[in-house]
């Protein structure tokens, strides 16, 4: 029976995490969702950017506080370990959430690209920035990064394997290509906004910290293995063409 609310639970965590990404898209790019990062109420900028900033630093906050491996020791003190990774992901969702429903738009123009092919390769970066973040969940491991996995393990009675350090495709040249795929989705728009540069911003300033912490529990948990991976592939953007695996002949 706790297997199997387990699995329920991870479920719906999965279906809300789902949902909240796929607005995420919409909010990002002004498109179909009712509340956009340029839409809404406008009140004064100052008050607009407090909330907005501070909306941004929940989610940093929540994100990166619950990911570290300190927090899981004893948060899973408290939730069984098979649905720690859901109760992370359905929080993140919530925390996104609640940035939709109370951000502030601030819709002063910083750029406005109205050349339509330079306008159409900001729209194909756009684009190109979700497609890269959603391969690289799957070239890791999609249904485990969203704790579907762990519930289902639970529920036939299996044990999570080991954690192994891989570097597949994207990984060989990027160690983050997930954040390289937000970055590139916030920044690449035809019309920029004050508040869509505060999102951006704060969305940049978030991924170089939380990477510095995502790191540092890398090398605890992989040591040498995870330094000679730094030194060979790039944090964000690939400046050689020359792969991770291509130096150590083998990916690992």
């Amino acid at each position: 029976m706790a297997g199997l609310v387990a699995v329920l639970y991870g479920t719906a965590a999965y279906g809300v995490t789902l949902v909240a990404l796929l607005y995420l898209i919409g909010f990002t790019g002004n498109l179909v969702v009712p509340k956009s990062i340029d839409s809404g109420a406008i009140g004064p900028v100052l008050a607009s950017i407090v909330i907005d900033v501070l909306l941004i630093g929940v989610f940093a906050i929540q994100h990166s506080v619950m990911a570290r491996q300190g927090f899981k020791r004893w948060w899973t003190r408290i939730v069984p370990a098979s649905v720690e990774r859901s109760t992370y992901v359905l929080f993140a969702s919530f925390a996104l959430l609640l940035l939709y429903w109370q951000w502030q738009p601030i819709p002063t123009p910083v750029w406005t690209v109205n050349h339509p092919v330079a306008a159409g390769a900001l729209d194909a970066v756009f684009w190109l920035g979700w497609v890269v973040l959603v391969v690289s969940t799957f070239l890791l491991n999609h249904f485990e990064l969203f704790g579907l996995s762990q519930v289902f393990m639970h529920l036939f009675g299996k044990q999570p394997p080991e954690a192994k350090f891989r570097t597949p495709l994207l990984y060989r040249y990027v160690r983050h290509p997930i954040y390289l795929g937000i970055l590139l989705a916030v920044w690449a728009t035809p019309a920029m906004t004050v508040g869509h540069l505060v999102y951006s911003l704060g969305i940049t300033a978030y991924i170089l910290i939380g990477i510095q912490l995502e790191e540092h529990d890398l090398i605890q948990q992989f040591g040498n293995r995870y330094r000679r991976y730094r030194r060979h592939a790039a944090m964000l953007v690939p400046l050689s063409c020359r792969s991770f695996a291509a130096s150590h002949d083998a990916d690992i």
